[in-house]
Formats: structure tokens, sequence, C-alpha cells
């Protein structure tokens, strides 16, 4: 039996821009081996898989190299096939099940907003060799379950960013957020995301990045809304905003560049 592979850009409105996700729509249940292997193949940042269920559908992501507990634009791309293939009506929430628990996604004409979890930093002293690996001075580091969170001074140094991917390969965290304020309009705030040890050196556009990036400048520029930028050499864009009871809502666009099927 085939099963539909769709690839996505998400967090843009444009083809080979934003940040490209798998989605895979299963007919039944798979093993963790086998949706390793489909992830490793395809090599996309992350790989989605979808099984339906009574109230929503079961959802996990995987990276070439491993499955990640949080995604922001595969689960982005995941609504985004739904509403488009028919599996569920325009007008119908998506709800996701996972290891991050209940996520949700609702359809407000060209963008998908998600409601996730917020995921906040706390300071802590910065390993010693992270100044080195970034190449770069810190304004503030902290620390969440996933990430470490990284300001610099501006945003020219950010886009400039040229890390050492080898000592990066060092941090004990999925991988390293980086951000500043924006300084190019209309964004609040800019962001890149380095995830070596998930096989993806650079993370085009991080949804679950901006977990930790939102509740931060919440406190910092003290609003709750937000326009973001990832800086990547692709680009994305986002909407965010804190949400109360530890939420935070994220939007943005997407587009389906390939649909495929899986003979294996």
């Amino acid at each position: 039996m085939s099963i539909p592979f769709y690839q996505v850009d998400a967090f843009t409105d444009q083809p080979f821009a934003g940040n490209p996700a798998g989605v895979c729509l299963l007919p039944g249940p798979k093993g963790d081996a086998w949706m390793q292997n489909v992830a490793a193949e395809m090599n996309l940042p992350e790989t989605a898989f979808l099984l339906k269920q009574e109230d929503g559908y079961s959802l996990r992501w995987f990276a070439p190299q491993s499955e990640v507990p949080l995604c922001g634009h595969a689960t982005l791309a995941s609504a985004y096939v739904l509403w488009a293939t028919g599996q569920l009506a325009a007008s119908v929430e998506a709800r996701f099940h996972t290891k991050s628990g209940l996520l949700t996604a609702v359809k407000n004409g060209d963008w998908i907003e998600l409601n996730f979890p917020a995921e906040k930093a706390t300071p802590c002293v910065a390993p010693v060799f992270l100044p080195e690996a970034l190449g770069c001075d810190f304004v503030y580091v902290g620390r969440n379950r996933m990430d470490y969170l990284v300001e610099v001074a501006s945003e020219e140094e950010l886009k400039s960013l040229a890390p050492d991917m080898n000592l990066l390969m060092k941090v004990d965290t999925r991988g390293v957020i980086v951000t500043c304020r924006a300084k190019t309009k209309p964004y609040d705030f800019m962001s890149r995301f380095f995830c070596p040890l998930l096989g993806v050196p650079e993370d085009p556009v991080t949804g679950s990045s901006h977990c930790c990036l939102a509740p931060y400048w919440q406190q910092k520029l003290g609003k709750d809304e937000f326009a973001a930028f990832q800086a990547s050499p692709r680009g994305g864009v986002l909407r965010v905003r804190v949400e109360s009871g530890g939420r935070v809502a994220i939007s943005g666009q997407a587009v389906v560049v390939l649909k495929a099927e899986l003979f294996s």
C-alpha cells in the first residue's frame, strides 16, 4: 500500500523559502525505526507523521538523526496539508496529540495559527566553548528544557554569524537560539537557530524556538504581540503572541511544493 507524502515550505507564502517539512499521512501505526528511516531518507529538517485518532491526530516529528519533542514548522505544515487535501474542513480546528501535549491549529485566511506551550528560558552560565563556537559576544544567555538562548547586540551581528558547527556539537541541548532586537521594520525581533546534533546545522525557520523567544521579548519590550523574522538564508516570517495560561500563538503561511507516495 502506498502512503501519501507531502513536502511543504512553512512560514512562507513562496516556494523554496521558509522551512521545508515532510508530512506523512499514515494509514495505520508504524514503528519508530521505520519513521526514523523515512526522515533520514527525506533528509528534511523535520518529517511529521500523522495518524488519525478519534479526537484529532497523533503527531510525531523526526529530524534526520533523531525524534524531537516539539516542532512548529512541521506542525504548521501538517495542518496545512489536512485542510488542503480536504481531510479537515477549513472551519474545523486541527488537533494534534504529541509528546508535548495537545497542540491545536486554526485557519485564519491565508495564515495558520498554532497554539503551543510557552518554553521560558532562565538565565544560566554559558558553556565555556559557546562564545567561540558562535564567534560573538553575548548580551544574555539562558536555557530552557530544549535549547540555549543567546541574545546578541545587533541585527548585523546576528546575520553575520558563521558558527563552528563542530564546537556546537558539544552542546547538551537540542540546539542554540540566537536573537536580537530588529532594526528592519516591521519586525520586532529576529533570530537564527543552530542544531547540528539533529543533522540540521541551521534550521531555516523554527516555530518551537518562538515558544522561548515570545516570553523573552515580552519581558524585554513590554508587549504581547510581535512580528518576527528568522534570518536564515531561506528566511521566514512569523506572527507571535503570548497567551494566558503559559501558551504562545505562532502564525505562519505555507505552500506545498511536492506530492509523492511512499512504497516502503
